[in-house]
Protein backbone atom coordinates (compact mmCIF):
# COMPACT_ATOMS: atom_id res chain seq x y z
CA UNK A 1 0.00 0.00 0.00
CA UNK A 2 2.84 2.34 0.85
CA UNK A 3 4.40 1.77 -2.57
CA UNK A 4 1.09 2.43 -4.32
CA UNK A 5 0.56 5.60 -2.30
CA UNK A 6 4.01 6.95 -3.12
CA UNK A 7 4.39 5.88 -6.73
CA UNK A 8 0.80 5.65 -7.94
CA UNK A 9 -0.88 2.47 -9.11
CA UNK A 10 0.17 2.84 -12.75
CA UNK A 11 3.85 3.24 -11.83
CA UNK A 12 4.20 0.10 -9.71
CA UNK A 13 5.35 -3.07 -11.44
CA UNK A 14 5.20 -6.68 -10.30
CA UNK A 15 8.97 -6.50 -9.75
CA UNK A 16 8.50 -3.41 -7.54
CA UNK A 17 5.92 -5.30 -5.52
CA UNK A 18 8.17 -8.35 -5.20
CA UNK A 19 11.01 -6.18 -3.92
CA UNK A 20 8.79 -4.24 -1.51
CA UNK A 21 7.24 -7.42 -0.12
CA UNK A 22 10.51 -9.38 -0.27
CA UNK A 23 8.84 -12.35 -1.95
CA UNK A 24 9.25 -14.20 -5.21
CA UNK A 25 6.99 -13.79 -8.21
CA UNK A 26 5.55 -17.27 -7.72
CA UNK A 27 4.56 -16.49 -4.15
CA UNK A 28 2.91 -13.27 -5.26
CA UNK A 29 0.90 -15.11 -7.91
CA UNK A 30 0.03 -17.88 -5.47
CA UNK A 31 -1.93 -15.39 -3.35
CA UNK A 32 -3.10 -12.97 -6.07
CA UNK A 33 -4.04 -13.80 -9.65
CA UNK A 34 -2.60 -10.49 -10.85
CA UNK A 35 -1.55 -7.02 -9.79
CA UNK A 36 -5.13 -5.74 -10.03
CA UNK A 37 -6.30 -8.26 -7.45
CA UNK A 38 -3.48 -7.27 -5.09
CA UNK A 39 -4.29 -3.59 -5.54
CA UNK A 40 -8.01 -4.15 -4.93
CA UNK A 41 -7.21 -6.16 -1.81
CA UNK A 42 -5.02 -3.33 -0.52
CA UNK A 43 -7.67 -0.71 -1.19
CA UNK A 44 -10.41 -2.73 0.48
CA UNK A 45 -8.23 -3.67 3.45
CA UNK A 46 -6.93 -0.17 4.12
CA UNK A 47 -9.92 1.99 3.23
CA UNK A 48 -13.23 0.18 2.83
CA UNK A 49 -13.15 -2.54 5.50
CA UNK A 50 -12.22 -0.20 8.38
CA UNK A 51 -15.05 2.16 7.45
CA UNK A 52 -17.46 -0.77 7.12
CA UNK A 53 -16.49 -1.98 10.60
CA UNK A 54 -16.93 1.49 12.08
CA UNK A 55 -20.37 1.99 10.55
CA UNK A 56 -21.71 -1.50 11.17
CA UNK A 57 -22.10 -1.32 14.94
CA UNK A 58 -23.84 2.03 15.26
CA UNK A 59 -26.87 1.89 17.59
CA UNK A 60 -30.30 3.09 16.42
CA UNK A 61 -30.37 5.80 19.09
CA UNK A 62 -27.06 7.38 18.08
CA UNK A 63 -26.66 11.13 18.61
CA UNK A 64 -24.59 13.64 16.66
CA UNK A 65 -21.96 13.69 19.38
CA UNK A 66 -21.71 9.88 19.29
CA UNK A 67 -21.57 9.87 15.49
CA UNK A 68 -18.63 12.26 15.64
CA UNK A 69 -16.92 9.77 17.95
CA UNK A 70 -17.64 6.92 15.52
CA UNK A 71 -16.12 8.85 12.63
CA UNK A 72 -13.12 9.98 14.66
CA UNK A 73 -12.53 6.40 15.80
CA UNK A 74 -12.51 5.31 12.17
CA UNK A 75 -10.20 8.15 11.16
CA UNK A 76 -7.81 7.57 14.07
CA UNK A 77 -7.57 3.90 13.10
CA UNK A 78 -6.84 4.92 9.53
CA UNK A 79 -4.26 7.45 10.73
CA UNK A 80 -2.54 4.83 12.91
CA UNK A 81 -2.39 2.42 10.00
CA UNK A 82 -0.93 5.01 7.66
CA UNK A 83 1.61 6.07 10.30
CA UNK A 84 3.07 2.55 10.22
CA UNK A 85 4.45 3.20 6.75
CA UNK A 86 8.21 3.53 6.70
CA UNK A 87 8.24 6.38 4.20
CA UNK A 88 6.82 9.47 5.86
CA UNK A 89 6.10 11.10 2.50
CA UNK A 90 2.74 9.32 2.42
CA UNK A 91 0.19 12.09 2.88
CA UNK A 92 -3.41 13.01 2.15
CA UNK A 93 -2.61 14.01 -1.42
CA UNK A 94 -0.99 10.63 -2.17
CA UNK A 95 -3.91 8.78 -0.66
CA UNK A 96 -6.57 10.94 -2.36
CA UNK A 97 -4.88 10.45 -5.74
CA UNK A 98 -4.66 6.73 -5.15
CA UNK A 99 -8.32 6.50 -4.21
CA UNK A 100 -9.32 8.52 -7.28
CA UNK A 101 -7.30 6.14 -9.48
CA UNK A 102 -8.78 3.09 -7.77
CA UNK A 103 -12.37 4.28 -8.10
CA UNK A 104 -11.99 5.31 -11.73
CA UNK A 105 -10.17 2.11 -12.72
CA UNK A 106 -12.29 -0.34 -10.73
CA UNK A 107 -16.02 0.47 -10.84
CA UNK A 108 -16.85 -2.35 -8.41
CA UNK A 109 -14.62 -0.74 -5.79
CA UNK A 110 -16.24 2.61 -6.47
CA UNK A 111 -19.71 1.10 -6.00
CA UNK A 112 -18.66 -0.37 -2.64
CA UNK A 113 -17.32 3.01 -1.56
CA UNK A 114 -20.54 4.70 -2.68
CA UNK A 115 -22.64 2.25 -0.64
CA UNK A 116 -20.53 3.03 2.42
CA UNK A 117 -20.91 6.75 1.83
CA UNK A 118 -24.68 6.38 1.55
CA UNK A 119 -24.72 4.38 4.77
CA UNK A 120 -22.68 7.10 6.48
CA UNK A 121 -25.11 9.81 5.32
CA UNK A 122 -28.05 7.75 6.57
CA UNK A 123 -26.36 7.37 9.97
CA UNK A 124 -25.79 11.13 10.14
CA UNK A 125 -29.50 11.63 9.36
CA UNK A 126 -30.41 9.24 12.14
CA UNK A 127 -28.03 10.96 14.56
CA UNK A 128 -29.48 14.36 13.66
CA UNK A 129 -33.03 13.10 14.11
CA UNK A 130 -32.23 11.56 17.50
CA UNK A 131 -30.44 14.70 18.64
CA UNK A 132 -33.32 16.89 17.50
CA UNK A 133 -35.77 14.62 19.30
CA UNK A 134 -33.67 14.92 22.48
CA UNK A 135 -33.61 18.70 22.08
CA UNK A 136 -29.82 18.97 21.96
CA UNK A 137 -29.72 20.47 18.46
CA UNK A 138 -31.95 22.94 16.64
CA UNK A 139 -34.82 21.88 14.43
CA UNK A 140 -34.68 24.75 11.94
CA UNK A 141 -32.52 23.14 9.28
CA UNK A 142 -32.86 20.57 6.53
CA UNK A 143 -31.70 17.32 8.10
CA UNK A 144 -30.78 15.77 4.74
CA UNK A 145 -28.56 18.70 3.79
CA UNK A 146 -26.86 18.83 7.18
CA UNK A 147 -26.25 15.05 7.06
CA UNK A 148 -24.53 15.52 3.70
CA UNK A 149 -22.47 18.38 5.09
CA UNK A 150 -21.30 16.25 8.02
CA UNK A 151 -20.36 13.42 5.68
CA UNK A 152 -18.43 15.80 3.43
CA UNK A 153 -16.22 17.11 6.22
CA UNK A 154 -13.82 14.19 5.88
CA UNK A 155 -14.36 13.77 2.14
CA UNK A 156 -12.97 17.21 1.39
CA UNK A 157 -10.07 17.02 3.81
CA UNK A 158 -6.64 17.86 2.52
CA UNK A 159 -4.49 19.63 5.05
CA UNK A 160 -2.66 21.64 2.37
CA UNK A 161 -0.30 22.88 5.03
CA UNK A 162 2.85 21.35 3.60
CA UNK A 163 2.88 18.57 6.15
CA UNK A 164 3.99 15.19 5.03
CA UNK A 165 1.97 13.23 7.57
CA UNK A 166 -1.78 13.32 7.93
CA UNK A 167 -3.27 15.20 10.85
CA UNK A 168 -6.85 14.15 11.43
CA UNK A 169 -7.19 16.35 14.52
CA UNK A 170 -8.23 19.10 12.09
CA UNK A 171 -11.18 16.96 11.08
CA UNK A 172 -12.29 16.55 14.67
CA UNK A 173 -12.16 20.32 15.08
CA UNK A 174 -14.33 20.72 11.96
CA UNK A 175 -16.88 18.17 13.19
CA UNK A 176 -17.06 19.85 16.61
CA UNK A 177 -17.34 23.37 15.17
CA UNK A 178 -20.14 22.31 12.84
CA UNK A 179 -21.87 20.58 15.75
CA UNK A 180 -21.69 23.84 17.73
CA UNK A 181 -23.45 25.68 14.92
CA UNK A 182 -26.50 23.42 15.07
CA UNK A 183 -26.70 23.05 18.86
CA UNK A 184 -29.72 24.29 20.79
CA UNK A 185 -29.05 27.22 23.06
Amino acid sequence: MELYALEGYQNVSITDLQNALDIGRGTLYYYFKDQDELFLTCMETYFLEPKQRALSNVPDDITVEQMIEVMMGYLHNLEETLMTFDDKRVNTSNVNNLMFTAYSRFPSLHRKAQRLSLKEVELWRKALYNSQKAGTIRRDFDRDQVALMFSHIKNTYDNGLGRTQMDFSLLEKSYREFHKIIKSY
